[in-house]
């Protein structure tokens, strides 16, 4: 089996989700492009910027194997006027979490084969962007940022064997976005696959904070959870699930997954999962398994591969 997702413009602000009905499933979802055979597009995070509403995704391709980030730019009539990659490395990039700071737009996407955590600003939003801060020299999956009570936090997985990404959350916190960022006291903070690694744009609603994540106990990225955030301070940490978010209902065809819940202001971005049996999917395997070979002989590289999204 191989994942096929697809993102979704859902034209009601975030705080809907928390609501008891959520988000509205038959109201008129923008679909972004379907990427064709193998390939598929995730974790959709956007803003409004130069009259655009922005887009930026992972670009994956099974055949290939490695994530980029990519873009897509509608206008006020949900019409695609630009497309094209915003970040390409040599290695897995996807996540591509977005900070508006002032008049300053930033990225933080997960690129855990690297070994670090790298911020990156817009030099020609969505198009050019330069990094500008190494925020953590770990393998993080999944960081995602909020200021807070007078603080940054981060909320992050960390890649490991066992499916440690799927496990275990961790928190950091600083006083300015580019760091010094420390580790929570207690981290990993929560454990268990059913709500510990993130799934989008943490939420402020009437001072309190809920972050979305995954639900991976059926399997990577099959729905969200969305957590709200009870205590929070550099030595202590509680969180309650108040509502599970399931892909059903969203797009034909796509029930297998949901795992990304981001803020665009007046709209929401969100994907879905379809699990496909292609008949090439044991090349596909073999590719993987050539690629997993190389990587552990590229020295200070992780050696295992971690879900993509």
């Amino acid at each position: 089996m191989i994942d096929i997702w697809r993102v979704g413009i859902v034209p009601e602000p975030i705080e809907k989700a928390l609501n008891p009905e959520g988000l509205d499933k038959k109201s008129r979802v923008i679909w972004l492009p379907d990427q064709g055979p193998f390939r598929y597009i995730a974790d959709p995070f956007g803003l409004a910027h130069d009259g655009l509403f922005t887009v930026l995704v992972e670009f994956y391709d099974h055949r290939v194997g490695r994530g980029e980030i990519h873009y897509y730019s509608y206008d006020a009539a949900w019409r695609l006027k630009e497309r094209g990659v915003a970040l390409r490395q040599d290695f897995h990039l996807s996540y591509p979490h977005l900070i508006r700071q002032g008049e300053d737009i930033f990225m933080l996407p997960e690129a855990y084969q690297s070994g670090r955590l790298t911020l990156y600003q817009a030099v020609d939003f969505p198009r050019t962007w330069r990094p500008v801060a190494v925020l953590m020299e770990e393998p993080a999956v999944d960081a995602t940022v909020v200021r807070h009570q007078d603080r940054w936090w981060m909320f992050h997985a960390l890649h490991g064997q066992d499916g440690r990404d799927l496990r275990e959350l961790h928190v950091a916190f600083a006083d300015d976005l580019t760091g010094p960022w420390r580790g929570h006291a207690a981290n990993p903070v929560r454990t268990g696959r059913e709500s510990s690694r993130p799934g989008g744009s943490p939420i402020v609603h009437n001072g309190q904070l809920y972050l979305p994540a995954q639900d991976c106990v059926a399997g990577y990225g099959s729905a969200l959870h969305l957590l709200r955030i009870d205590e929070l301070s550099p030595d202590a940490f509680s969180a309650s699930i108040v509502r599970r978010l399931s892909p059903e209902g969203w797009l034909h065809g796509y029930r297998d997954g949901l795992h990304t819940l981001s803020d665009g202001g007046a709209v929401t971005l969100i994907d879905v999962k379809r699990n496909k049996r292609p008949r090439m999917r044991h090349v596909i395997k073999m590719r993987k398994w050539l690629r997993r070979q190389l990587n552990r002989m590229r020295p200070g590289k992780p050696v295992s591969e971690a879900p993509s999204g």
